[in-house]
């Protein structure tokens, strides 16, 4: 039997090129695809494939939240991420929800096919280099983003914008001492001195995916 893809990409050349390339695997059929993550979700439920082939930065829901969706509604797809951004917070995110692999887009086409055929096995895929970016993630930047409050977060989207107290307290509808206070304690958590360094921290380590939904809002 063939082994059944669902390909979510939200830039047509790509998927065409994908789906061209898989479909020379005799043991593969592209059944479906997606340009964004709500249209993922549906042809998932649809279709029930065998493979979820998920790229990362598409509009619709996070990809965290369309893995999480998967795993609770139809575990018997699984997910691999093939994505152009091969950061270490998103690879830490996406085996936290459940993908069963973590590709980047510069794989070249045997190593693809191997993977979803290994997947479709039910293999995990991660190297042992991938799952120590991971834990290191976790480790030095994972822990002090979770210890940071919504309130907290918001406040940081801000100051990463280069916006000052006064205009962030306007923005937030709060006092400026309030601010002054909650900026005062991410410099702490963050363990850094100052305002650049916490702007340039989240820079390095933080992207856009893991800000919440009422941090992305402000």
């Amino acid at each position: 039997m063939k082994i059944r893809v669902v390909l979510a990409d939200d830039h047509p050349p790509t998927r065409q090129g994908i789906r061209a390339a898989l479909e020379r695997a005799p043991d593969i059929d592209v059944v479906g695809e997606a340009g964004d993550g709500a249209a993922a979700k549906k042809l998932v439920a649809k279709l029930g494939p065998d493979i979820l082939l998920l790229d990362l930065v598409m509009p619709g829901p996070k990809p965290t939240d369309i893995e999480r969706w998967v795993r609770h509604n139809h575990p018997e797809t699984i997910t691999l991420i093939l994505t152009a951004h091969d950061r270490d917070a998103l690879l830490a995110e996406m085996e936290a929800a459940g993908a069963a692999g973590f590709l980047t887009k510069d794989e070249d086409t045997l190593a693809l096919v191997t993977a979803i055929r290994r997947a479709a096995q039910g293999e995990a895929l991660y190297t042992p280099e991938q799952m120590e970016r991971t834990r290191r993630w976790r480790e030095e930047v994972g822990q002090r983003w979770e210890s940071l409050t919504e309130r907290e977060r918001e406040v940081l989207r801000e100051l990463v914008a280069g916006q000052s107290n006064s205009a962030i307290a306007e923005t937030l509808s709060v006092a400026k001492k309030t601010v002054e206070y909650h900026v005062t304690n991410i410099l702490r958590k963050l363990g850094v001195a100052s305002r650049l360094e916490a702007a340039a921290w989240v820079h390095d380590h933080i992207p856009d995916d893991l800000w919440d939904d009422e941090a992305q809002a402000t």
